[in-house]
């Protein structure tokens, strides 16, 4: 039977690390380029072999900015990950892209190099929004580096926006969807800004320099998306994902229904063979131990049956579609009925969960109050 598998590849890496974000990324950092790429692919060849017998479905470059490395450091990872694992014919392969990282030449080669689907991140259509968050981009920028990657042959196209930011209006995002849907994407992400501690965006907001959107705005914000995407020809298959028709992110299915995958770089994150582990968070350990897996990867951890099922729950509920009796009753050999009775039962009752012909999904309100949801899924709560 044949077994698939994701692959998730950092690059911390950005021009500036915007003032929102929480993520393990470093701008300014040109002098560890070429050492991180080579620890990365010495990581890549000695992952490779751990895989044998595995076929790898999607591949997603994250970060960070992956473009900001050069077109050749780019074609020696992938060409490593040709080398060292099996790839499916028609796997999904997506590059994230912060807007002024791309030129017509990368774009190119970009394509050439396999990657198939691009991940670009806008969060705003206004300039001054831009400013706010700290982005290195203006919207000109974006549209400028949207019509190379068209231009280039990408057929698959992914865009980030953020709403609930400091001084947004509900004009500004109405603004914002209108004019992203007119350049037609194949898929949208919509996330609402969260100020993460530790972040430049915690320290205004503590001194008082920034001011949080309201809940009841924040919600019109969110429910006017679903909406108006909706209207427009995206369908909402996750809480905050749309995609036209076949457009859906397989990666990120892959974490939604809890299947295998593998993370490689700096602090990546995997679930493979029944446990979670997690590489170094610190650079200069992850470039010295040379790929060395028994020196880089932390925190490893064998799942058990109790947390796989409440994983399989609250991830599976994030994805429009809902969790399926059947396919837990496979993974388990349990019903999820007899698992989950009262819970199932108290989220029906108080409309946050509905029936579905296969299973069970959120309502709308369901999907406003996800995380009071999930909590019911745990099993010694």
């Amino acid at each position: 039977m044949m077994r698939t598998m994701g692959l998730y590849v950092h690059i911390p890496f950005c021009k500036r690390k915007c003032l929102y974000c929480d993520f393990p990324s470093y701008g300014n950092m040109e002098q560890k380029y070429e050492g991180y790429v080579s620890a990365l692919e010495m990581e890549i060849e000695k992952r490779g072999s751990a895989c044998k017998g595995w076929d790898v479905s999607s591949i997603f470059f994250g970060g960070g900015t992956p473009t900001v490395l050069s077109k050749e450091m780019l074609q020696r990872l992938m060409m490593k990950i040709k080398n060292n694992f099996s790839i499916l014919e028609g796997a999904e392969i997506t590059i994230e892209s912060n807007p002024g990282t791309i030129d017509k030449e990368k774009a190119e080669a970009l394509k050439q190099m396999g990657f198939n689907r691009l991940s670009m991140g806008v969060q705003a259509w206004q300039n001054r929004l831009l400013t706010t968050l700290g982005r290195i981009h203006s919207i000109e920028e974006f549209q400028n580096n949207f019509m190379i990657a068209r231009g280039a042959g990408f057929q698959n196209i992914n865009v980030d926006l953020m709403f609930a930011l400091p001084s947004q209006t509900f004009e500004d995002w109405n603004e914002t969807l209108k004019k992203i849907t007119e350049m037609n994407p194949e898929h949208i992400s919509a996330y609402s800004l969260i100020i993460e501690e530790g972040t430049p965006f915690y320290d205004k907001f503590e001194k008082g320099e920034l001011q949080e959107i309201g809940e009841e705005l924040d919600r019109k914000m969110y429910h006017y998306a679903v909406s108006f995407l909706a209207e427009n020809g995206y369908e909402q298959y996750e809480i905050s994902n749309f995609a036209k028709k076949g457009r859906e992110s397989r990666h990120n299915q892959i974490y939604w229904e809890t299947q295998p995958y593998l993370g490689l770089g700096l602090g990546a994150h995997s679930f493979f063979g029944g446990s979670r582990f997690h590489n170094t968070y610190d650079m200069d350990k992850y470039i010295l131990a040379h790929g060395e897996i028994t020196i880089i990867e932390e925190d490893r951890e064998a799942e058990t049956k109790k947390d796989e099922m409440e994983e399989f729950m609250f991830l599976g509920l994030r994805m429009t579609k809902g969790v399926s009796f059947d396919e837990f009753y496979g993974r388990f050999g349990i019903d999820m009925r007899q698992v989950y009775a009262e819970s199932i039962a108290t989220s029906i009752q108080s409309g946050l969960l509905k029936e579905t012909v296969s299973g069970i999904a959120l309502t709308a309100r369901g999907i406003d109050l996800s995380n009071q949801v999930f909590t019911e899924f745990l099993l010694d709560k």
